[in-house]
């Protein structure tokens, strides 16, 4: 039973008051500069197709692919530097990030910003003359927000192109609601600003609601709600946030042992942790492809294009997988990935992609966007299963 009314009225006016005064002080788009601490110095910009947006990308794009995080800005503010320190520093280190709203932009955001960051994304990967042209990890993709921001990640966590959700000091406003922590099917996180956070009981009582079985971590730093997105590279959240992208979308364990089990990297610090359902093993899928056309490990070649299957997720009585589709010598129009499940595992919903049949032998063939791919290029998609993912036999075909 939540104490709703008053929590999120209050949360709802902090939220705004917060955001107000980090686009006080925060840089305006004459004073940004290039910047973060990760390899890939990172800057923002706009595009004319993605309206009331603001665009976070290293500078010069690295060789390999950047897997994509959309954002809701706290108080839902309409200004996409709002956390600017922060979003910069995740991108550093070499992620495509997507706010809500215009830089120094005024007004609200609505959750169906971040899927149109999601489908300008997929539709750029996939245009020839683009500079994102084949460099976005499709398969990739992390929904996350600050307060209000968070309830807009909440909203829209069931797009299944999304494989995995954070939450950023905030948490679900009332008990009617709940159906949407019901509907969780991919790895969640929250990072809360300790008791002092007007967003904390929120958050505690949906992660007690989570469904069982479902991966799910929490670090509470005390900090309070205003966190530290004003910080210099974005302070401690952004340290944190960067390690769970990359463990998450990079599939990068030694990130990842900073969150699991009872001797992780942030159980021994200033953080107070609490898992669910989290384990190493499995959570570490094949390295995409670079648009130079480096192959996955281990892939499957049929005619005109070869496919590589990884377990990204593994838990009691269920699992995430990811396969990379890449061309051969010659692009191709189209393509269907065969697929054969351990004995026992289903398929239960499945994206960026046209699935056919739910165990045994199992049919993937391209959506609509992804389906010509150049030579030497990739695409990716995945699926969530029920039973153990690992052994799974897979071969593709150009159509």
């Amino acid at each position: 039973m939540r104490r709703r009314t008053t929590v999120g009225a209050v949360l709802a006016a902090l939220a705004t008051t917060v955001v107000a005064g980090i686009m006080t002080i925060g840089a305006t788009p004459a004073d940004a500069a290039v910047g973060g601490s990760g390899p890939y110095p990172a800057d923002y910009e706009t595009s004319s197709s993605l309206p009331n947006h603001t665009i976070y990308r290293p500078q010069t794009l690295p060789s390999e692919r950047l897997p994509l995080l959309v954002w809701g800005n706290g108080g839902c503010a309409a200004s996409g530097t709002a956390q600017i320190n922060f979003l910069r520093e995740i991108s550093s280190h070499g992620f495509l990030v997507i706010a809500n709203g215009a830089p120094n932009g005024s007004g609200s955001t609505t959750s169906q910003m971040l899927t149109q960051s999601i489908d300008w994304a997929f539709a750029e990967s996939s245009r020839s003359g683009s500079k994102y042209f084949g460099r976005i990890e499709t398969s990739r993709v992390a929904v996350a927000g600050f307060s209000c921001g968070g309830l807009e990640a909440y909203a829209v966590s069931g797009d299944p192109r999304i494989t995995t959700t954070m939450i950023f000091s905030s948490g679900l406003l009332n008990d009617a609601d709940d159906y949407q922590l019901r509907r969780l099917t991919k790895p969640i996180a929250y990072f809360i600003g300790g008791p002092s956070d007007i967003a904390y009981p929120n958050a505690v009582d949906d992660w007690g609601k989570l469904p069982a079985g479902l991966p799910a971590f929490m670090g509470n730093l005390n900090v309070g709600h205003g966190g530290t997105y004003d910080q210099t590279n974005g302070g401690e959240f952004a340290r944190v946030a960067v390690l769970h992208l990359k463990w998450r979308l990079k599939g990068d364990t030694t990130a990842g042992a900073q969150f699991v089990g009872p001797n992780c990297g942030l159980c021994r610090g200033q953080w107070q942790v609490q898992q669910k359902n989290l384990t190493l093993d499995g959570d570490n899928p094949s390295p995409s492809p670079s648009p130079s056309g480096s192959p996955s490990a281990s892939p499957s070649t049929g005619a005109g294009c070869s496919a590589a299957y990884a377990v990204q997720d593994q838990w009691s009585g269920g699992f995430v997988a990811n396969v990379v589709v890449t061309a051969g010598g010659a692009a191709i129009n189209g393509w269907r990935v065969t697929l054969t499940l351990p004995a026992g595992a289903t398929v239960a919903t499945a994206w960026n992609t046209v699935s056919t049949g739910t165990s045994g032998t199992v049919q993937f063939a391209n959506a609509s966007y992804n389906g010509r791919i150049a030579a030497g290029q990739t695409a990716g998609f995945g699926f969530q299963g029920t039973g153990t993912g690992s052994g799974a036999v897979v071969s593709c075909t150009a159509i």
